[in-house]
């Protein structure tokens, strides 16, 4: 069945072709060619009309009468410039340089909504795949597409929107595991409460000891000063847990029928693979929102000739399918994804019918389900005030064991849904939809910011607006394949983090933040503090072997009852952390938790000289700022996860070790056995009966519940990763072709991640130094 897709579509491309497009219009009756050899989106349509200069160079040429400032097809209304204060400088990651010189064109008037700005199109599209029934969509499967405008932002449709569920994540786990999640606040009061007594029994008995004897014990100082810092982690985290006493009500809506808002679609690319690329292209054509209320525009800021052709083939079926690329000028400022973001913001301007009320936007790789749309838009309509809905970022190439804890699963179970409930829903990049009147209100996506999406929705909260992030799944993308481009992605979110509380004062104080509520400030503060912590808890890690080799006491006492009293403080905060992360890692499953806790110790120095680089040393000590670069975009020639392709094992683990630096954790590793070694053998050699032995062991080494083993095992991750990576099979198996529409899904398996050996590996190491804990908790009531 052919239908026509553009006679009365506002988003569909006319015949007439001005200079600024690189969509042309669909020739008529043109059926989508399959038969191609070389490539599914490369074949080439010789009744394509061409248009100007669409070279492989036309990226960096200005067209006569271009100001270099500005990108190419720029047409639309100004946003006034983003005034952030900045600490320490220009040491951080806002324009280095002065912004893009002046030069905004004339601004016309935007269009009406549903008027075209370009003749239309009488040509006949025909799908090579039938259309999906939607059980939200009119049951009249002839009715026109296009019958009025789109409706404006104040038009009720509250009517349109069904509840399917009270819970919005009411299938993500069985009863019995929310019931007892609901005990894990107490647990985590009960895990603060239990360390606190820990160490002040730990600083009064160092006191108490100092006092009687007359001596000093600088190390047990020192000692004391290491677990606390490498707890405060810990204790921030937990509480923050503590609110899941606020228990978060978030429905589970959907929006029925055609009359819906007209939403812009951004797909934000920049030289990521185009197969990847375009299978989110043709998913997000395919989502169950009416043609004619939507329109996907793929913003490639890498300039890829072969992704601009392969839009323009597939737009033979999608007629309101449309490419942008704007021209970047080297040496002035192009502020990254948020400068790609903006640009499409003041394009659509100039697209038929104008910009829409609403837009949402796509990371390259990630593959939208069918109702994203109508899951997200009933959140804004029934508030107002709403300026985001954002869904959590969900991936399909997830390694069995997820060796470097890419899987974000304790982020967006447990951490979003938490602040969803206060009040601080934050953006988490991809598959959001925001209000354009929020958006227009901040002024455009902050520029000069690795971490755009956080500032975005920080600086929404700051004018007052409402945030909600919609626990479904309805997206799934890629995480990062090669151990290089993790960290990249890892540093950079840590970096942009940091920056952005800079820039908002940490959430104190600020213009930009004067309508923020109090718990949105807590946790624009608190994240914060957790990035930059990453240094003073590196500082803490490195002093570890420096005290084991010194020889002298790390644990310091008065008397015997003391010592027996420390061991029970211990055994209970030990036991309570042990049960409080149980029950805790529930919604995202407790060996993901704990892949998480490791992760953190070992990605400690790349983020603190990261962190140290950007924004505290000058030049000329090495300071510099790091360039955004999408993490689908940095290729590996190591091809670890490739069991047929993967380079040597010495050549990956030279790579590691050197180029990225993982030498440091074996030295640290070496540093830190090394000295055990030296202060066991001291404490054997320099005690004559077996109970001496034991207690120097056990004040000095070996003090429960043996935090060395912990931290070595995660500083070794890197090299365990580079010895034997894990297999992944190619993208393409992981997802499944919809017969009916063409496009790839990932398959239920791919969507999960597997329990591997390294976390069998990793709970016997906690059961291990939980079981001696234990142990010593015995021994103390017999000797």
């Amino acid at each position: 069945m052919s239908f026509d897709q553009s006679r009365h579509n506002p988003y569909a491309r006319g015949n007439g072709m001005d200079s600024n497009s690189y969509a042309p219009a669909p020739p008529p009756h043109r059926a989508f060619n399959n038969n191609n050899n070389n490539h599914p989106y490369m074949h080439r349509q010789p009744s394509i009309d061409s248009v100007s200069d669409l070279g492989g160079d036309s990226q960096e040429t200005l067209r006569e009468g271009d100001s270099p400032s500005r990108p190419e097809s720029f047409i639309g209304f100004p946003r006034p410039p983003l005034s952030l204060s900045r600490p320490n400088g220009n040491r951080t990651l806002s324009d280095l340089h002065a912004e893009s010189p002046p030069g905004t064109p004339n601004f016309s008037k935007p269009k009406p909504w549903g008027l075209p700005s370009r003749p239309e199109s009488s040509a006949t599209l025909i799908s090579p795949y039938s259309a999906t029934p939607s059980p939200y969509q009119s049951t009249d499967a002839f009715k026109s597409l296009i019958g009025s405008s789109s409706p404006s932002p104040e038009k009720d449709l509250t009517s349109h929107i069904i509840t399917l569920n009270r819970r919005d994540d009411w299938d993500h786990m069985p009863n019995w595991k929310r019931y007892l999640f609901l005990t894990a606040p107490i647990l985590c009061i009960l895990t603060l409460i239990s360390y606190w007594v820990y160490f002040v029994m730990r600083i009064m008995f160092v006191l108490d000891s100092q006092r009687k004897t007359g001596k000093s014990f600088p190390m047990a100082w020192v000692f004391i000063g290491t677990e606390i810092s490498v707890a405060v982690p810990l204790f921030i985290q937990t509480l923050w847990n503590v609110f899941i006493l606020k228990r978060r009500k978030r429905p589970q809506l959907r929006l029925e029928g055609d009359d819906v808002p007209a939403v812009d679609v951004f797909i934000t690319c920049c030289k990521e693979e185009v197969d990847v690329i375009m299978d989110t292209t043709r998913a997000a054509c395919e989502i169950d929102w009416p043609i004619d209320k939507f329109r996907v525009i793929v913003l490639d800021d890498g300039g890829d000739a072969m992704l601009r052709e392969a839009v323009q083939n597939l737009g033979h079926v999608y007629s309101n399918l449309w490419y942008r690329a704007r021209t970047k000028i080297p040496g002035v400022p192009h502020h990254f994804k948020a400068g790609n973001l903006n640009y499409g913001l003041d394009e659509v301007h100039n697209m038929p019918g104008g910009a829409a009320p609403y837009m949402a936007a796509l990371d390259a790789d990630m593959i939208p389900e069918r109702h994203w749309l109508r899951a997200l838009m009933p959140h804004l309509l029934i508030d107002h005030k709403c300026a985001m809905a954002c869904p959590p970022q969900l991936f399909y190439n997830v390694p069995k064991g997820d060796p470097l804890a890419q899987s974000l699963d304790f982020f967006v179970h447990i951490c979003e849904p938490i602040k969803d409930a206060l009040g601080v829903a934050w953006c988490t990049g991809s598959g959001y939809i925001f209000r354009r009147q929020a958006i227009d209100d901040i002024g455009g996506f902050p520029k000069g910011s690795l971490a755009e999406d956080v500032a975005t929705s920080t600086n929404m909260l700051g004018k007052g607006w409402n945030t909600a992030y919609i626990h479904e799944p309805l997206q799934f993308g890629t995480v990062p394949d090669s151990y290089g481009s993790h960290l990249k992605q890892r540093t950079r979110w840590a970096i942009g983090t940091v920056d952005t509380a800079f820039k908002l004062k940490f959430c104190l104080y600020g213009e930009h933040i004067k309508h923020m509520k109090f718990f949105p400030r807590l946790s624009g503060f608190l994240f914060a503090l957790l990035s930059l912590y990453n240094i003073p808890l590196m500082i803490s890690l490195f002093a570890l072997p420096i005290v084991l080799i010194s020889g002298k006491p790390l644990i310091a006492y008065a008397n015997d009852d003391q010592l027996r009293w420390l061991i029970r403080a211990c055994f209970a905060t030990v036991f309570i952390n042990r049960l409080c992360e149980f029950v805790l890692y529930l919604p995202a499953g407790y060996a993901t938790g704990q892949r998480g806790a490791r992760t953190q110790l070992w990605m400690a120095p790349y983020i603190s000289v990261s962190i140290i680089r950007s924004f505290f040393l000058p030049k000329w000590l090495g300071g510099a700022v790091q360039t955004f670069q999408p993490t689908g975009s940095i290729k590996s020639d190591l091809n670890e996860r490739d069991p047929v392709l993967r380079a040597g094992l010495f050549r990956r683990i030279r790579v590691i070790l050197f180029n990225y630096l993982a030498i440091y954790h074996v030295i640290y590793v070496y540093f830190v056995l090394s000295a055990v070694s030296l202060s066991s053998s001291r404490c054997v050699a320099e005690n004559g009966s077996l109970h001496d032995k034991l207690l120097c062991l056990l004040t000095h080494a070996f003090w429960p519940p043996v935090a060395w083993i912990v931290v070595c095992s995660a500083f070794w991750i890197p090299i365990a990763y580079a010895i034997e990576p894990p297999n992944m099979p190619p993208r393409e198996d992981l997802l499944q072709i919809d017969p009916k529409t063409g496009v790839k899904r990932p398959t239920e398996k791919a969507k999960l991640t597997g329990w591997g050996v390294r976390d069998a590996t990793g709970e016997l190491e906690y059961t291990l130094t939980s079981a001696f804990t234990a142990l010593v908790f015995v021994a103390a009531f017999f000797y």
